[in-house]
């Protein structure tokens, strides 16, 4: 088993009811476990034209699938809770998932960069992604997820409850 990290946004329809969706659905994924989730986040959104604030969050799941079947579950996952891809970016979304580690491993391919491209700049992705791995070091760039955190704007995140109840270690009484 490897552990992933999953990062989750929805900004349309009922975001967190598709979030929780996504965590289920992945929950029962073969050969998958979710084992921890990030609480919800309010975070802007990203983009050229006007939308609805995101609400995001991470969840570690442990997985025998390889990484790129890993990703067509996602998308098969996101096409089914109304996700269509017509190419445009950081456009409003039904719900997004994005495979954002994959244990220790880099991958290139036509598909699939992990870890994600964008995941040192996005404060919707790190914050969740602190509170359940602060310390991990992000394959290629010698750097944790704190230190990264500590380098972007994180101005209108806001955290609200918990996504599943799944809770972060840090988070247990």
């Amino acid at each position: 088993m490897i552990r992933a990290y999953i990062a989750l946004g929805a900004n349309l329809g009922d975001p967190a009811a598709q979030l929780r969706a996504g965590v289920d659905a992945l929950a029962n994924t073969a050969h998958t476990r979710v084992t921890a989730c990030s609480r919800l986040w309010r975070t802007p959104a990203w983009g050229a034209q006007p939308q609805p604030d995101y609400l995001n969050a991470v969840i570690a799941a442990d997985t025998a699938l390889p990484p790129e079947a890993l990703l067509d579950t996602l998308l098969a996952i996101e096409r089914a809770h109304g996700r269509l891809r017509d190419g445009a970016r950081y456009g409003p979304r039904t719900l997004d998932l994005d495979l954002l580690l994959y244990g220790a491993q880099h991958v290139d391919s036509a598909v699939l960069q992990v870890p994600h491209p964008q995941l040192a700049l996005r404060a919707f992705v790190l914050l969740p992604l602190a509170e359940l791995a602060p310390l991990l070091v992000i394959p290629g760039s010698n750097a944790t997820v704190t230190e990264l955190l500590a380098g972007v704007d994180t101005a209108g995140c806001v955290a609200l409850g918990p996504l599943c109840p799944i809770v972060p270690p840090q988070q247990r009484a």
